[in-house]
């Protein structure tokens, strides 16, 4: 009978939390392209042995790709239930056709991202980044390495032996991170109520940051412009009311 009794107040505590979570939502809009074309060097040039084809670049529309390139996570303080660090949770970056697929991936603060070498020839995966640095060393194809990160933050990864190579994992401080869809519309769900700061990152535009305060039963909603030039983003970074029920442009 008093295991009855805690097996349903815990229940009544989680139905609690969950009730009280609420959702952010909102659009990412990029007017331009940011992101300057690769320039990869005939394979002779800097490849020895078997040949491996080039893969090609996205044929989709550039501003859907663009908006591609940005991730949306939330900093603050977060209940132990919202965050992954001490987690198992493994994602693959694959090395196929002599690049990084994919060559963006979220991952929250205690993952685990394998890299596994689909590819005939030897790679050498490293890192120079402040928040993970790190040399898998040369390995071939069949063969994996992995690598754990621990705090959060930005980490570049490159090829030592194919310089077209480069990929980037976007360590965020909690699991409350999302990616937009092809038109821009991005969703972070079951966020507990408090006061955060919620981050856009792109690649070649960099961060933009706006506060936000979730209210129980009040989902907010808030969309970033991603500028091109300067003065742009000057204007989206300077400082913001904190929003409520209020949608933030």
């Amino acid at each position: 009978m008093r295991l009855r009794s805690i097996a349903a107040l815990c229940a009544g505590v989680l139905f609690s939390w969950a009730g009280s979570a609420q959702e952010i939502t909102g659009t990412i809009l990029i007017k331009k392209k940011l992101t300057r074309p690769s320039v990869t060097a005939s394979v002779p040039i800097y490849q020895r042995g078997t040949s491996v084809k080039l893969g090609k670049d996205s044929n989709e529309d550039p501003l859907a790709y663009e908006r591609s390139r940005v991730v949306i996570y939330l900093e603050g303080t977060l209940p132990s239930a919202g965050s992954a660090t001490g987690s198992a949770n493994t994602t693959d970056v694959r090395q196929l056709d002599r690049r990084f697929v994919p060559d963006l991936v979220v991952v929250p603060v205690g993952s685990v991202v394998s890299f596994p070498n689909m590819d005939p020839i030897f790679h050498n995966i490293y890192s120079l980044s402040k928040t993970r640095t790190f040399d898998l060393g040369s390995y071939d194809r069949g063969e994996t390495r992995r690598v754990s990160f621990t705090k959060p933050g930005i980490v570049e990864v490159y090829c030592h032996l194919h310089p077209n190579m480069a990929a980037t994992i976007v360590v965020a401080p909690s699991r409350y991170f999302a990616q937009p869809d092809h038109d821009g519309q991005y969703r972070i769900s079951n966020v507990p109520p408090g006061h955060y700061t919620l981050v856009a990152w792109h690649r070649s535009a960099g961060y933009f940051r706006k506060p936000v305060e979730l209210i129980a039963n009040q989902p907010i909603s808030a969309d970033f412009f991603i500028p091109l030039d300067l003065d742009s983003k000057t204007e989206a970074e300077k400082p913001r009311e904190t929003a409520h029920v209020a949608e933030l442009r």
